[in-house]
């Protein structure tokens, strides 16, 4: 077993994704910035740091296996990437062209639309995505007054009644699934449009509080814009680890049991040997988070997070093999198709780099609610399922010259109506009954890089607090 001196406290990070390891860089520059004797152990239970980021290059090809860019609203990462002095390999996107494909055509998404919300009306009503009647009963948002959102509710019921179904179906729902893919119906509106309860004390309708808030002082210009790193996404994971030079790094090792000892926790691992702690941060899925503890009711209030089931495939082709009259850079699936891919990225067109000279990449997503079954197919079988919806959409012809298929089982979270008030008591309960173990990931407070990274660094400010304030804590 692990022991700890008696001038020492010890944190242990449990998982070794971009919450864990930015938890570990964050505690790891606070202690020495402190002088504070603190060790910090991080621990991953698969041979890799980095968990769902993960960029392959091979053949002149940088596939992104996860995860291929995010949105930095606030500046979180470029703060973090600054940090590492990777901040000049900080790279955006060329300029996006989206499309929904909407009864097997694909339409532009028109200029002005934020979160799948309309802002910019001019372009909105040119667009031929909705109809006339749809444009028209849209317009009604600015009408009829939104009232005081005092509780949580459907975040596709609230569109529905403000802009109306079709807006929903072929615009809100089809853009905003493709990030949480979930059933738009069932998602919070709390935990995915969190500020409109802000806004809409101020502005009349959905439209006018989605252009209050883009238009804020919180939310930058260039918010929408997308971001990763030259060499891919894994180069962020690739600096934290290079500069964990404090922290012990614990690879193929996983925690089965944490358990209280004396003053300290006791976590057990499945090599038969222990770590004694006295803070832990989990940085885990919440089933996983569940699993160690034996007291069941404590994280209880997490069972009502559903898990959703989704795959990634990275196709490779020549140029020649593709229809040149689809020029944009993605697009994403309405529900109003007899298709299975739910959205495609072209990944050489977006970003610099990322496929030879006269060759395409492209990144296919499948697996939505409801038809989580077809990422049980064997590889072939699901590529010959994106080919097929390819072909149709964008004209694509032959094989392509090479696959990647990546499944998520069991792993993307779904913010369902009533989450944040889930993630609220169950972490209230477990502080109670275990004042230093915090929770962080995308299970809880965001799905994106950066809100995994703020949830990191506050986790990382409260547990060095709690440490200070343990009686006896030397300082060298």
């Amino acid at each position: 077993m692990i022991d700890v001196t008696n001038d020492k406290r010890r944190v242990a990070i449990i998982g070794g994704g971009i919450s864990g390891l930015t938890a570990a860089y964050y505690l790891q520059e606070q202690a020495k910035s402190a002088q504070l004797p603190i060790e910090i152990v991080l621990i991953e239970a698969s041979h890799r740091f980095g968990g769902k980021i993960q960029t392959i290059v091979e053949d002149g090809y940088q596939i992104e296996k996860g995860p291929d860019s995010f949105t930095d609203h606030k500046g979180t990462v470029a703060t973090l990437a600054k940090k590492l002095k990777v901040e000049k390999q900080l790279v955006r996107s060329k300029e996006e062209r989206k499309f929904v494909a909407v009864n097997e055509e694909l339409h532009a998404v028109p200029k002005g639309v934020q979160f799948g919300i309309p802002t910019e009306m001019t372009p909105f009503l040119t667009s031929d995505l909705v109809s006339w009647s749809g444009k028209a009963r849209a317009t009604f948002d600015f009408l009829r007054p939104q009232g005081k959102m005092t509780e949580d509710q459907s975040l596709g019921q609230w569109v529905r009644q403000r802009l109306g179904g079709e807006v929903l179906e072929n615009l809100t729902e089809p853009l905003l699934s493709g990030i949480y893919n979930g059933d738009i119906d069932e998602l919070s509106l709390q935990a995915v449009l969190p500020f409109l309860s802000t806004h809409s004390k101020t502005s009349s309708g959905l439209i006018q509080s989605m252009k209050s808030y883009t238009r804020s002082s919180s939310y930058l210009t260039d918010a929408e814009q997308n971001f990763s790193f030259i060499g891919g996404l894994e180069t962020l994971v690739d600096a934290l680890v290079h500069e964990l030079t404090e922290v012990k790094l614990k690879k193929s090792v996983r925690v089965t049991n944490i358990q209280k000892c004396d003053h300290q926790l006791l976590l057990s691992l499945n090599n038969q040997s222990s770590i004694k702690a006295d803070a832990v941060i989990i940085a885990t899925s919440h089933t996983i988070a569940q699993s160690l503890f034996h007291e069941k009711q404590i994280l209880q209030q997490l069972d009502g997070i559903p898990l959703n089931t989704v795959a990634t495939v990275s196709l490779a082709f020549d140029e020649t093999q593709i229809a040149h009259h689809f020029t944009g850079t993605d697009f994403v699936v309405s529900r109003n198709n007899d298709l299975s891919i739910t959205a495609a990225t072209f990944m050489n067109r977006k970003w610099q780099g990322t496929a030879p000279d006269g060759k395409v990449l492209i990144k296919a997503y499948i697996g939505r609610v409801g038809d989580e079954a077809i990422v049980e197919l064997s590889d072939k079988g699901i590529e010959k399922v994106v080919l097929q919806d390819l072909h149709r959409l964008v004209g694509i012809t032959g094989a392509p010259e090479k696959v990647i298929v990546t499944r998520y089982k069991n792993a993307m979270p779904q913010y369902t109506i009533g989450h944040l008030e889930r993630v609220r008591k169950s972490k209230e309960s477990l502080y109670e009954a275990y004042p230093t173990i915090r929770l962080i990931g995308n299970t809880y407070e965001g799905i994106s890089i950066p809100k995994c990274v703020r949830q990191a660094i506050e986790s990382a400010e409260q547990i060095m607090q709690e440490l200070k304030d343990l009686p006896s804590f030397v300082i060298e």
